[in-house]
């Protein structure tokens, strides 16, 4: 498979949280999202329509276009390693709690949920890399129990194997 192909793999499976994504599929498809990205920010830039930031309405359109894909992609990427998905968790949760004492702590004027919200963004940190960790490992070599090797008997088995 070319490098287009592994990265609209995942939009062409957009909702599939079954199965397992080869290293390939899962890079390829989020250096197609970061180059997506850079050009939207361009674009609104030069319009004039930043939101917030270098994200305007283009930025945020792509963003909420891929958020699904790029969930059961990571996900589909854990199956390969043979982990569950819901390891995707040890990112999502501790940046919610954050997001959550944060707006709590300005709402109350109370400072020291400010520091332990930075505490619990220590912890997201600490997920995030661990995170980093499994989607740069190789998967799991013949079949596992979220599916056959994606490798086995095709032509992409010489690529990021």
């Amino acid at each position: 498979m070319t490098p287009i192909d592994w990265a609209t793999r995942p939009l062409k499976k957009y909702a599939d949280f079954t199965g397992r994504a080869p290293r390939a599929e899962y890079w390829w498809f989020y250096l197609g999202m970061v180059v997506a990205y850079l050009v939207a920010m361009i674009v609104d830039s030069l319009l004039g329509m930043q939101i917030v930031g270098p994200y305007g309405p283009l930025t945020c359109l792509i963003g909420l276009a891929v958020i699904v894909p790029g969930l059961a992609a990571t996900v589909r990427r854990l199956h390969d390693t043979n982990r569950s998905g819901w390891w995707i968790l040890i990112v999502v949760v501790p940046y919610l709690i954050t997001g959550i004492m944060m707006g709590m702590s300005a709402a109350s004027g109370d400072m020291t949920g400010m520091a332990s919200a930075g505490l619990v963004g220590l912890v997201a940190l600490v997920g995030a890399i661990a995170m980093l960790v499994f989607m740069v490992l190789p998967g799991t070599q013949g079949d596992n129990r979220f599916g056959p090797d994606p490798y086995a008997g095709g032509s992409g088995s010489a690529v990021a194997a």
